[in-house]
C-alpha cells in the first residue's frame, strides 16, 4: 500500500515518491536530477542520508487505519556510501527490525537501476506519543 496522497514540503523539494508502504517495511523511489548533484556531478551525501532517514521513518510508521498516522523523530542515523551515481533511478528501503517499544530500530539500503548498492544505514527512532500503537493516533 502506497502513500497515494500529496506529500510534504520536503518531499516535494526532493522529489521522492513512496511506490510500497505497509508493517515494517517502505520502498522509495527517486529520479535523480541536477538538483540532487554535488559539485562533483554525482549525488549528494545528503540526499542519500534523506532518503535513508525517509524510507526507515516509513518503515516504523505505517498505520492501517483510516484516518490515522503514526509520527516519530529520528534519534541516531548512520550511514555508509559504497558507490556514486549520476543518475538514473534510486530505489530507497526501510525495514523496521523485531522488538522495541517507544523506540525502534530500522535498517536502510538504497540501490541504483542496475542494483548496484549505493548506500546503507541504521536509524534509531523514537515514537511521539500515541504512536507506538498500530491504530497511531487521530491525523
Amino acid at each position: 500500500m502506497a502513500d497515494a496522497g500529496g506529500g510534504t514540503g520536503f518531499q516535494e523539494l526532493m522529489g521522492y515518491r513512496l511506490t510500497d508502504w505497509r508493517e515494517d517495511l517502505a520502498i522509495l523511489e527517486l529520479a535523480l536530477g541536477e538538483r540532487h548533484l554535488n559539485r562533483s556531478g554525482v549525488i549528494h551525501g545528503g540526499v542519500l542520508m534523506s532518503l535513508l532517514d525517509t524510507a526507515c521513518g516509513y518503515a516504523g510508521c505505517f498505520c492501517p487505519e483510516p484516518g490515522r498516522v503514526r509520527r516519530a523523530m529520528t534519534l541516531s542515523l548512520t550511514a555508509n556510501f559504497v558507490a556514486q551515481v549520476k543518475g538514473g533511478i534510486l530505489t530507497a528501503v526501510g525495514r523496521k527490525r523485531p522488538g522495541g517499544g517507544r523506540i525502534f530500530f530500522c535498517d536502510g539500503e538504497i540501490r541504483d537501476e542496475g542494483h548496484t548498492v549505493v548506500a546503507v544505514g541504521v536509524a534509531t527512532f523514537r515514537y511521539r506519543q500515541g504512536s507506538e500503537h498500530m491504530s497511531g493516533v487521530a491525523s
